[in-house]
């Protein structure tokens, strides 16, 4: 027989089973409304108010805006110089073994910077607060340097070395090794580099880089074919070889870019390109920092970038 009682409300006499039903969605219901009123209130809140984190992590966000428009075109320099680096390995691949190069990720090696959203805040404003003093601690140097560079052109006594390109519209995808231990294509080994190889058309117009005397050392070899040397003033000296062909003689003076032939792939020389040394005295000088008076600023920073990583030699 089933338990029924008296319900106090309609005075009706029912089984106990409803009411225990009754009290358990009544709680329900208490339940659901508690959690849905304590949401609506979160929600209202954090529309109206902000903690301590959400502020610093807004004003960040600020930051980022800003520099993302600086960011971007340097992005784009690092794809075009991958695009232009991937272009140069398949030609060498393709005249050395007659097949395309390996294809390797060339951002493999920043996956480092994929993991950012990972690294502490603090250890970024601590690293780019470091770069900049380290920068800033510079600066007299660079004073120094710029103060010792006027006076010493203002001595009498100077005699400027020679500072300009011996090739005309020179793209720095066209810069290669310069000097240093680089990888020779003959040897397979590394060997010292004397100069900088400006890799051209054969028949591209070579020109005097300095006003100066054709002098010992022109000629042709079997290492460095047909060759060039022009003796400056101030114990300076420059060297143009692998020429095509040569239009100076033997002690003739020749004026700062006057042509002097054309380039060519004479001697030992791995593909047409022009191999330029600067010379003081006894000292090999490296080239590329003798052509930054002659080209602007950023092309000057991209010769001189690939002609420090770029360790093939072209002789």
């Amino acid at each position: 027989m089933k338990n029924k009682e008296l319900d106090q409300i309609t005075h009706k006499v029912e089984e106990a089973t409803h009411r225990v039903w009754r009290l358990v969605r009544g709680i329900l219901l208490y339940f659901i409304g508690t959690v849905a009123l304590t949401a609506f209130a979160y929600t209202i809140f954090a529309l109206v108010f902000s903690t301590d984190v959400e502020r610093r992590l807004h004003r960040e966000n600020k930051m980022y805006e800003q520099l993302l428009p600086e960011l971007e075109p340097r992005q784009q320099l690092l794809s075009d110089a991958v695009e232009v680096l991937e272009d140069k390995d398949n030609r060498i691949y393709d005249r050395m073994f007659h097949a395309a190069a390996p294809s390797v990720d060339p951002m493999s090696s920043l996956d480092f910077l994929f993991a950012s959203d990972t690294i502490p805040d603090t250890k970024l404003v601590s690293y780019v607060r470091d770069k900049s003093d380290a920068l800033v601690s510079r600066v007299p140097d660079i004073d120094a340097a710029f103060e010792k560079i006027i006076r010493t052109i203002a001595d009498s006594s100077f005699v400027m070395p020679p500072m300009s390109m011996p090739l005309k519209d020179v793209s720095y995808p066209q810069v290669g090794a310069s000097c240093g231990s680089k990888m020779s294509p003959f040897l397979k080994a590394y060997v010292q580099h004397g100069g900088i190889d400006l890799i051209v058309n054969r028949g591209t117009d070579v020109y005097a880089t300095a006003a100066g005397v054709v002098g010992e050392g022109t000629g042709r070899s079997k290492t460095s074919g047909n060759t060039v040397v022009i003796r400056h003033d101030g114990g300076y000296s420059t060297m143009y070889a692998h020429l095509d062909n040569v239009t100076v003689s033997r002690g003739q003076r020749v004026r700062r870019g006057q042509k002097i032939g054309t380039v060519g792939m004479t001697g030992k020389a791995f593909a047409p390109h022009l191999h330029y040394e600067v010379h003081k005295d006894s000292l090999v000088l490296d080239p590329v920092h003798h052509f930054f008076s002659d080209v602007e600023p950023q092309d000057y920073a991209n010769y001189l970038y690939m002609s420090v990583n770029t360790l093939q030699s072209m002789d």
